[in-house]
């Protein structure tokens, strides 16, 4: 009887078998068991921390639609510019008080005709007089409701009429005559020799009809005389600029001027420019009873 060969495979096969059976029955035999959490007590208080970062403060509109407390960018559902309104509810009407029974009224007792009656006091007339009747109030009258047609025609009124004011004023302006202003210092060859020889004009008719009385009071001073003359030599006015001092000598010089008057009527190449002429001079009344023009 031979015993059969054991080969190193079998060795290795029945270790694994063995090694895997041990594996199996330490693993399945082991078990793990979850403690259930215990109920933990309350506190006694609790904090609510809330963490609010500061917002970015956004630019204002550029165009605001209305004024609030802060603005408001980007919000609303509305398509026009409405105002935020609240709205407000009335208060529930109250209930009031159940009327309070009234006692019965007891029949009045009708006087005795048979006995007399004795008059014991007489009231005086009252003095008070009587309260005025309170005055009606007038009713307002109805606010004037605006149309867009009547806006329209207000405003087209109001501009037919500033048109024609500023028409007229256009045309008195225009028909202002032109006036041009000379005195000592003018150096247009044209206006120079005009106001030379109506200088030396009103200097003799002056030194001719020098004032009596200042000759005798040795009166003597100077003014600024202004005397506008038109086209054709004529006064237009004349007016005193600066006072001599003397009431009398400034008469005497208006007086001077108007003698002399009428002066020689324009030069053609004047009176293209100008209508009328202001001369500005400075009269002097010497000791020597001589009138000079400065």
């Amino acid at each position: 009887m031979t015993r059969a060969a054991i080969s190193s495979a079998d060795r290795l096969g029945l270790t694994l078998f063995i090694a895997a059976t041990l594996h199996a029955v330490t693993i399945l035999g082991v078990t793990f068991s979850l403690e259930k959490p215990q109920k933990q007590a309350p506190p006694e208080r609790t904090i609510e921390i809330m963490v609010i970062q500061n917002p970015k403060k956004s630019p204002p509109p550029q165009q605001a639609d209305f004024l609030a407390q802060r603005s408001q960018q980007g919000g609303g559902e509305e398509s026009e510019r409405v105002r935020t309104t609240t709205q407000t509810t009335q208060p529930a009407p109250r209930a009031l008080p159940a009327p309070r029974p009234q006692p019965p009224q007891q029949p009045q007792q009708k006087p005795n005709s048979s006995t007399p009656k004795r008059v014991l006091t007489q009231q005086r007339p009252s003095t008070k007089q009587a309260p005025p009747p309170e005055k009606k109030r007038e009713k307002a009258p109805p606010a004037p409701q605006f149309t867009l047609e009547g806006l329209m025609t207000s405003t087209n009124q109001e501009i037919e009429r500033l048109s024609a004011e500023l028409d007229q004023k256009t045309r008195a302006y225009a028909k202002r005559p032109k006036r041009k202003t000379i005195s000592a210092s003018t150096q247009e060859y044209k206006y120079a020799s005009y106001l030379d020889a109506w200088r030396r004009k009103v200097e003799h008719i002056g030194n001719l009809n020098y004032p009596d009385e200042a000759k005798r009071r040795r009166l003597y001073g100077n003014l600024l005389l202004h005397v506008a003359l038109n086209t054709d030599g004529t006064i237009r006015e004349i007016n005193i600029k600066r006072s001599s001092g003397h009431k009398l000598l400034d008469d005497a010089a208006i007086r001077i001027v108007r003698l002399a008057a009428p002066y020689a009527p324009f030069p053609a190449e004047i009176r293209e420019e100008v209508q009328v002429l202001d001369i500005i001079r400075t009269w002097l009344f010497k000791s020597n009873n001589q009138l000079f023009s400065q």
